[in-house]
């Protein structure tokens, strides 16, 4: 930025150089003289401690606007959630994408379908009124589900299984070989497929979801996944890195399932990440106030902050 102040200063100074040094004390005490009768005729005073300095931007508002300044509240509220909040807003090759990460250490996962043996809660807003949002991170839709909100898949909660894992051919995106299951008990978590998942897993989880299809497995995109195909929704889904974190996210604009495989495996370098659903996709985040509604939803995912005790 061009420092103007500073080269006109310096130009009086090298203009002054060249009279002769009788001559100086003179002009100055001309021009102070000039100064002051000028500021005296206008009224001049001195401009209140703490007023907005008046700032030109180029292109923006014009010369003598006061520059706008954040209450110390404000700036506040902004610091403090951008502290508390798992989530963070990222673009990967021009779509915009909410990342929100999960820590074993300071996170518990858990799945919700319902409040007690209520009805099924199908959307966010009813989930957020029946929790304290001071103690929930976030959470997002969970998987498929028929037209009552039940899940279609493998679906654990508390420890107890309300359904069984769903190893039928069929059509569509749950069905989409290989599906997966994205599981946990305590402060471990993992993602496998349905064939590695019924092969390998004896012990019920605390929580567990079936979806589908798999995004990447063992670090490869899926073999039916284009790199960026014609298919574009609000996707979220969640994968699993070396240090047993989990990944959640969700599109901001409608994406292809290639460019969010690949965000998983090229910028996040997850080995395992599964599809959670598309177009009733939705996210609740406390710390910023994000609450998305829209068409009715299943199955969620529901991370709360362990008590610092617990840390």
């Amino acid at each position: 930025m061009l420092r103007q102040g500073g080269r006109a200063a310096r130009r009086s100074r090298r203009s002054l150089s060249h009279h002769p040094r009788e001559w100086r004390k003179p002009v100055k005490r001309s021009l102070v003289t000039l100064a002051l009768a000028a500021c005296a005729l206008a009224g001049c005073e001195q401009q209140p401690e703490g007023e907005p300095i008046a700032r030109a931007e180029i292109g923006g508002n014009a010369l003598g606007t006061p520059a706008q300044t954040a209450s110390p509240e404000d700036a506040q509220a902004t610091i403090a959630s951008q502290v508390e909040s798992a989530c963070r807003s990222v673009i990967f090759e021009d779509s915009s994408l909410t990342h929100c990460l999960a820590v074993p250490s300071r996170h518990r996962i858990s799945t919700a379908l319902a409040e007690g043996d209520g009805e099924n809660y199908r959307s966010l807003s009813a989930l957020a009124g029946a929790r304290d949002p001071e103690t929930v991170a976030f959470a997002m839709n969970a998987g498929m589900f028929d037209d009552e909100g039940d899940p279609i898949g493998y679906y654990v909660e508390d420890s107890e299984r309300l359904k069984t894992l769903n190893t039928q051919d069929g059509e569509g995106n749950f069905h989409l070989d290989p599906n997966g299951v994205f599981f946990g008990s305590g402060d471990k978590w993992e993602i496998r497929t349905t064939a590695d998942f019924l092969a390998n897993v004896s012990e019920r989880p605390d929580f567990g979801t079936q979806s589908g299809p798999m995004l990447v497995i063992d670090g490869k995109l899926h073999p039916e996944i284009s790199t960026d195909g014609e298919s574009r929704l609000i996707r979220n889904s969640v994968g699993i890195d070396a240090k047993g974190r989990a990944h959640f996210v969700i599109s901001n604009a409608p994406i292809s399932f290639g460019k969010l495989a690949r965000f998983y495996r090229d910028e996040l370098s997850v080995s395992n990440a599964l599809y959670l659903d598309g177009n009733v996709s939705a996210l609740w985040n406390p710390a910023t106030g994000r609450l998305d509604s829209g068409a009715a939803i299943g199955p969620l995912i529901v991370v709360e902050k362990r008590a610092s005790a617990e840390e």
